[in-house]
């Protein structure tokens, strides 16, 4: 009988003591579930999509479904700012570019040579950050996406619904309970 922990027990318990010790930056007590997942990753047209990224990786549950979905020779950008975490993205993630700060998103795009993204997708705890914080990622964002690139986040409560109408078009928003807090999926295209 194999006792060893499974990996998926493993992100569990890490991503449980990441979020004692700084809940303002986790957000969650455990990690996406695959219903969440799969809401996120099936409201984006992967055949369109030729540059993503993917801001707050965590232990990398929505990222393992972007490697996935991608098409292949998609540019793949991944921020994490824990260091406990985005070193086993770069190991697990060798063709994708795995970087610390949401906040440098736009230099980093331009960096890889691209002429902007075609799709971001965060699952940074906004309601969590200060205002200045969740302005300066949004304008990052903004600037990053190409016109009529989609974001898609998810949020658990609608307090970022009109921030995010200032600068969107919010296409749908899905509840899903099936997630430990249950969450809201925002699927929105830039004007």
């Amino acid at each position: 009988m194999n006792l060893q922990p499974s990996s998926a027990a493993i992100e569990k318990v890490m991503f449980l003591y990441k979020f004692i010790r700084t809940p303002k930056t986790i957000g969650s007590v455990t990690p996406s579930s695959r219903f969440l997942t799969g809401k996120m990753i099936d409201s984006i047209p992967w055949n369109e999509v030729q540059s993503v990224a993917e801001l707050g990786a965590g232990t990398g549950v929505v990222t393992r479904a972007i490697e996935q979905a991608v098409q292949p020779g998609t540019q793949v950008l991944i921020f994490e700012r824990d260091p406990h975490l985005r070193h086993p993205l770069k190991q697990r993630h060798k063709d994708f570019s795995v970087h610390s700060d949401a906040c440098s998103l736009y230099s980093k795009v331009q960096e890889q040579g691209l002429n902007g993204l075609d799709c971001v997708i965060s699952g940074l705890p906004f309601a969590n950050f200060p205002q200045k914080i969740r302005d300066d990622i949004m304008e990052q964002i903004v600037k990053s996406l190409k016109p009529g690139g989609l974001f898609v986040a998810f949020q658990y409560s609608l307090q970022m619904r009109n921030q995010l109408k200032s600068y969107f078009d919010i296409e749908t928003i899905q509840f899903v309970l099936l997630n430990v807090p249950p969450a809201f999926v925002y699927v929105c295209r830039k004007k």
